[in-house]
């Protein structure tokens, strides 16, 4: 691990009070077995550097104000303490976490997200103050944007920027490789190329005639994609491909759990910029659906979590999963772990180094911005 040491940002770890490198400390706690099963059987704690984004999981655990911090307790004992001054976002990554209503008092005073994910990962709920996001000028212009051209405009960047960056992703796996696979990555890299001039290249008026051509490019894509890492993948882990709902290896439920965190932290840069998280561009109006949100969690999967999980896979890391199929605890730590490290990395983005948390806000906002016509659309795209 010495080697991702010099990769991966370290992390605070709240048992020994000390930064470590990215494999995050297990705090073992001699829990109560649970009427059902879990498999929350192990607290755990972890932030970033600089504590901007705090994870917490674990059956009976309780999240506290005292003053100035954030209290985190286990059967009445302080497991840790955060101040609010640092943070930005709390993640609450398992059933069984309570939380005060002085917390989300001042929480939401202070403009903290707290963001709720189910076993798999999936966010049912995102916590903050109306009154952050009640921009309405930026809303109403947003939903004339997907009647027009305008929003065209946006659908067919975020096609070609999610397909970039799987083109990039490619790459940068294939670089140090010495092997056969080496020519195929290369290889299914250029086609994923064209199908990006492809979107970029299209013209529509209304989303209703581009929509079915995007997502057709972007399926296409897709399967490129995915092939390849299905080939990469050990046999050991039977990963056949991409599987959404109801995927039973290991390898995606990694993939889903991670989406769901970032799936979280980007609904909350919509909010904080204004925009209605539940009004998209390529993904389709549902009742219950962000699917604005899920438009621009696309150009930051690969970057973000692909990265994160298949560098983990490849360098040896074994995913698990527990009796109900879905990840064991010291997985979901290892993945969360791993896409935090990933969000507070640093990229270079018009110019300038930022935190890829960072610049999910920048693309957030500039989409604000662009619905209201007063500057383009252009997707973030990794150095690789």
């Amino acid at each position: 691990m010495a080697a991702l040491a010099q990769v991966w940002p370290r992390q605070w770890n709240w048992v020994t009070e000390t930064y470590e490198a990215p494999e995050p400390e297990q705090l073992r706690l001699d829990l109560p077995e649970p009427e059902e099963d879990l498999d929350e059987k192990v607290v755990t704690l972890l932030t970033t550097e600089n504590g901007a984004q705090l994870y917490v999981s674990g059956f009976g655990v309780f999240l506290g104000k005292k003053s100035e911090r954030v209290v985190v307790k286990y059967k009445g004992k302080v497991c840790g303490e955060v101040p609010f001054i640092k943070l930005q976002e709390i993640v609450v990554g398992s059933r069984g976490v309570s939380v005060s209503s002085e917390l989300l008092e001042q929480a939401c005073d202070r403009g903290i997200r707290l963001s709720f994910l189910s076993s798999n990962g999936r966010p049912f709920a995102l916590l903050t103050s109306p009154l952050l996001t009640a921009t309405v000028e930026t809303r109403k212009a947003q939903f004339l944007a997907i009647e027009s051209s305008v929003g065209v405009d946006i659908a067919r960047y975020l096609v070609a920027g999610k397909i970039r960056n799987q083109e990039k992703l490619l790459r940068y796996f294939g670089r140090n490789r010495a092997d056969d696979r080496q020519d195929a990555l290369h290889k299914a890299a250029a086609a994923l190329k064209e199908l990006r001039r492809k979107a970029l290249a299209h013209q529509s008026e209304t989303m209703a005639t581009a929509r079915p051509v995007l997502m057709g490019l972007e399926g296409v894509a897709g399967r490129i994609y995915w092939q390849q890492w299905v080939n990469l993948v050990p046999d050991s882990l039977e990963f056949a491909g991409r599987r959404h709902a109801g995927a039973s290896d290991a390898v995606n439920a990694c993939l889903n759990y991670g989406y769901g965190i970032l799936t979280s932290h980007v609904w909350g840069a919509t909010m904080n910029a204004g925009l209605e998280p539940f009004a998209g561009f390529m993904h389709v109006d549902r009742s219950g659906k962000p699917s604005l949100a899920l438009d621009l969690v696309e150009e930051f999967r690969q970057p973000v979590v692909d990265r994160a999980v298949f560098g983990w896979i490849l360098r040896g890391g074994r995913p698990e999963t527990g009796a109900s199929g879905m990840l064991n605890a010291a997985t979901k730590q290892e993945v969360a772990g791993r896409v935090l490290a990933r969000m507070n990395a640093t990229e270079l983005h018009r110019g300038k180094e930022h935190q890829v948390r960072s610049i999910i806000q920048m693309q957030a906002r500039l989409c604000a911005s662009a619905v209201r016509g007063l500057r383009a659309y252009r997707p973030f795209s990794f150095k690789w």
